[in-house]
């Protein structure tokens, strides 16, 4: 199974949905735990890095692609 590839600033869909209803975080911290914050309700949450992959469902919008469309 591949490896999915997301680094800091990317727009993710997680498998469950945040309580306030959307399912996209971005990322705004990375180490040995990923801090996510929820796109919808602006609500942070740090979680281990295995449990953040496991729980990945794909990356939406990467911060890669955003920063080679402004140069």
């Amino acid at each position: 199974m591949e490896k999915k590839q997301y680094q800091l600033g990317d727009i993710v869909q997680m498998k469950k949905p945040h309580p306030c209803g959307t399912n996209e975080m971005e990322i705004i911290r990375m180490g040995m735990d990923i801090r996510i914050k929820c796109v919808g309700c602006k609500h942070s949450v740090l979680v281990p890095r295995t449990k953040f992959e496991s729980k990945l469902k794909k990356v939406l919008r990467s911060n890669a692609e955003a920063t080679e469309e402004t140069s």
